[in-house]
């Protein structure tokens, strides 16, 4: 370790060398020495492999740390240069308890948190010269810019955790565990933020949700318990890792099964429950095979595909056949493939289909309660909701989207689309189709609408106005099909 020598030994040292001149302040010396040879401005001397401004730090000589920190010459300085022991200039000042190298050092950008091989900070170090020299100055001057009093070296001991092994120090632990309060505060703070931009961002999401109101409470269940988890552990508290569960939807098509797996699949992967945001979408036509042995291989590709995120398993009840038939159906084994992987915490699985079908699912197999402890019930949409959501498709189309740049009418209330949904279809028709009725009754009636439309016009508002004459041609339409 380092040491300052006296004054006496300093004035007879007769340095010849650029480290010599380093470790003795001869200001000018080194100057001269330097800015006759630059190329010694990062030299490293044999064994420790300290540049000069390590033995500048290392023995306090401020004059020297400023002027190669100022230095205009050819080349620039090193200021994260490491020795031998992977120490920093600011390691040599902290370990010595040169507080004004530190300083200087740290005033210019020197990384506070750098770690040398034994995974220790400038901080760790400068509490060991405390301990030594009850000399609390150098800590100081490292907490002024915020070193973190909970890193960890190399032995999972942080800075505090060092004072249990020395003599001790009664104002240093005061000050150390101050400033270990304020950063655990600031911190959460930081989180607190962090928390409310994520919420904001679910929100968002759900907002393009038409009902499910029971889903989206519990969707906020989660992210808030998630979210708060994080700001707990912000705070420096231990808290158990959360597994999200594993859940069936079930309802209609066209209710928005799919579109919510993909919100659970952002927000899973937003608080960090899961790796990726990505949605596997599968039916039993990619798991299931035709012959003997093609079942069980390609359902683990699927499952594979799916890692890191959600497999969501659509009209999941053809997987069960309705009656047991001559010919052996495979579907009962690409379930049990699914179930022997549910319980490793890998994927997310999210059976999807018709709420009556469904049973036989959760019938075939004697695990699937025990794993799959979510229940979500997709109701049809009411006329008003499907109004509803016409109105939030035309507010978010995608560029990609023959619609982009269209607009509704102000004649087009989502009362008077509901409306004409409630006396332009039939009830089993909506039922059927629920929001799958929207899409196509939005192109057929931009397809009115250019057919409408006169070579001659020229009203930019017109040539791009869907009415609501156009959505109930759109509707005739979908009628003589349905």
């Amino acid at each position: 370790m380092m040491h300052r020598p006296n004054d006496h030994r300093s004035r007879s040292a007769k340095p010849l060398t650029i480290h010599g001149y380093a470790q003795s302040g001869d200001l000018l010396g080194f100057q001269r020495l330097l800015r006759d040879n630059p190329s010694l401005l990062n030299d490293t001397n044999p064994v420790m492999a300290q540049t000069p401004l390590h033995v500048s730090a290392g023995y306090n000589r401020a004059e020297i740390v400023q002027f190669l920190l100022d230095w205009q010459g050819p080349g620039k300085v090193e200021l994260e240069a490491k020795n031998m022991y992977g120490e920093t200039p600011l390691h040599m000042a902290a370990k010595n308890g040169c507080s004004d190298a530190a300083r200087l050092l740290l005033a210019h950008g020197a990384l506070i948190e750098s770690k040398a091989n034994n995974g220790m900070t400038p901080l760790h170090l400068a509490v060991w010269y405390s301990l030594r020299a009850e000399d609390c100055s150098t800590v100081k001057t490292l907490l002024e810019y915020n070193a973190d009093c909970s890193a960890k070296d190399n032995e999972g001991m942080t800075p505090l955790n060092h004072l249990a092994q020395g003599p001790g120090s009664e104002k240093l632990q005061k000050l150390l565990h101050w400033h270990l309060e304020e950063q655990r505060k600031r911190k959460a703070i930081e989180a607190c933020s962090e928390t409310k931009a994520k919420m904001d961002e679910l929100e968002n999401e759900i907002s393009n949700v038409v009902g499910l109101h029971e889903l989206k409470v519990q969707l906020r269940k989660w992210a808030k318990g998630m979210l708060l988890d994080e700001r707990r552990r912000a705070l420096g508290l231990k808290v158990g890792a959360r597994r999200s569960p594993h859940m069936a939807f079930l309802g209609n098509p066209g209710t928005g099964k799919t579109m919510v797996a993909r919100i659970l699949g952002k927000l899973l992967h937003m608080v960090g429950i899961l790796p990726t945001d990505k949605v596997t979408e599968v039916q039993r036509t990619d798991l299931v095979g035709e012959f003997v042995g093609h079942t069980g291989p390609k359902t683990r590709r699927k499952i594979k595909d799916a890692e890191g995120g959600i497999l969501f398993v659509d009209e999941a009840y053809r997987l069960i056949p309705m009656q047991k038939a001559d010919d052996k159906d495979y579907g009962l084994e690409a379930l049990e493939e699914i179930m022997s992987v549910m319980d490793s915490g890998k994927v997310v699985v999210i059976f999807a289909g018709y709420s009556e079908p469904m049973k036989r699912v959760i019938a075939s197999n004697e695990g699937f309660c025990r794993r799959v402890t979510k229940f979500f019930y997709f109701n049809d949409f009411s006329s008003e909701e499907l109004a509803k959501i016409l109105h939030i498709k035309m507010n978010n189309q995608a560029e990609e989207s023959s619609l982009y740049g269209f607009k509704l009418h102000t004649s087009c209330t989502e009362e008077a689309v509901a409306a004409l949904i409630e006396s332009e279809t039939t009830e089993k028709q909506r039922k059927e189709m629920n929001g799958g009725l929207v899409d196509p009754m939005l192109v057929n009636a931009r397809e009115n609408l250019d057919l409408r439309l006169s070579f001659d016009c020229i009203d930019t508002d017109e040539i791009q106005t869907i009415t609501l004459e156009d959505l109930e041609a759109g509707l005739h339409l979908l009628s003589r099909v349905s």
